[in-house]
């Protein structure tokens, strides 16, 4: 029942121990009783026949927008489970322990809590808050909360046990399946040029940037028309489409192929009005199949408006909400937007 390892050859080094293969079901994980550790290192350290070493800080990584660094995406969270199965799955390591490590750089540090946290969460079958204390014993070391994708100083910090609050959540309501996952799919659409797009309710709400009048390039930056969006949208039950933004294409471009489409424009970086989140509520529990919501760059209205969704339909909290957003969509919920819906 030990808490905290120390190995004397390592100086400078912060151990968390990970007592997260207990009470497991399955006779595999039983078998793996006391094999993984989190552990944080000044230096790089060699594996010996005891111990398996590995870090994921210089492979997984976050893609920022300004001054925000996590938490990593949902397709590098699976990457991550894959890589972390297949080593305590391996006969070559069935007698080592296996020690996810990380630097003392403070953003590496958060993202790698939320990847193993994240894994505790969805394979060891572990609550949030079971996770987050095996993360948080044998070190006086907190870990850096998360920040928005803007400038200057944050106002709201999304922490480590928020996201993986925020996993377990959409995991009890079906928003993922690793068995399952198509890492490709998510990993091509969600690239600007296949049209910036994330699910973050499968089957139900979507996420993307705003179209535009014309498919173009806009100093490099690739633009798409409605009609970019069609032959997606229609494959994946997509009936309606919400344009939060100032117009930049012609709604009846949507209407006359067939998807219902609804203008419920607020000015950007700014929180909705109640009238507008009502509206958005109702739209969303009439459509007769899955919507997709955009502003302008389909983060900060869109971000806020799901999370609208989120907490009204599936009784997410605030923080939650946003972690699991961002975990689909890194970079949604900006500013203000964080506090108006935790208020």
């Amino acid at each position: 029942n030990a808490s905290y390892i120390f190995i004397p050859s390592l100086l400078n080094a912060s151990y968390n121990f990970i007592p997260l293969l207990l009470n497991a079901s399955s006779h595999f994980v039983r078998s793996l009783f006391y094999r993984l550790y989190f552990a944080t290192l000044r230096s790089r350290p060699r594996s010996t026949a005891n111990t398996h070493y590995f870090s994921t800080d210089d492979e997984l990584l976050y893609d920022s927008f300004y001054s925000d660094f996590g938490p990593l995406n949902l397709a590098l969270l699976f990457r991550y489970c894959c890589k972390l199965n297949k080593k305590l799955k391996s006969f070559t390591l069935t007698r080592k322990r296996i020690v996810h490590y990380t630097s003392f750089d403070q953003r590496r540090r958060s993202n790698a809590a939320v990847l193993i946290g994240g894994y505790a969460v969805i394979y060891l079958k572990k609550s949030p808050e079971e996770a987050f204390r095996a993360l948080t014993s044998g070190t006086n070391s907190a870990y850096l909360p998360f920040r928005d994708a803007s400038f200057g100083n944050s106002t709201f910090n999304l922490t480590v046990l928020h996201c993986l609050q925020g996993i377990r959540k959409a995991l009890q309501h079906g928003f993922f399946d690793f068995e399952n996952f198509d890492v490709n799919e998510y990993e091509h659409y969600e690239r600007v040029e296949n049209g910036d797009l994330n699910w973050i309710v499968p089957g139900k709400l979507l996420a993307f940037s705003g179209p535009h009048a014309s498919t173009r390039l806009d100093n490099g930056y690739p633009l798409h028309a409605p009609e970019f969006y069609f032959p997606y949208f229609r494959q994946r039950g997509v009936a309606t489409v919400i344009r939060l933004n100032r117009k930049l294409y012609d709604g009846r471009r949507f209407a006359d192929a067939g998807f219902r489409h609804h203008e419920l424009f607020f000015a950007d970086g700014s929180t909705p009005p109640d009238d507008i989140a009502a509206r958005f509520l109702r739209i969303c529990d009439a459509s007769p199949g899955a919507v997709a919501v955009h502003c302008k760059a389909g983060l900060g209205r869109t971000g806020t408006l799901i999370g609208c969704f989120l907490m009204k339909q599936y009784r997410f909290t605030a923080p939650e909400a946003i972690a699991w957003i961002r975990i689909c969509r890194p970079g949604s919920v900006i500013g203000p937007q964080q506090h108006f819906l935790l208020q």
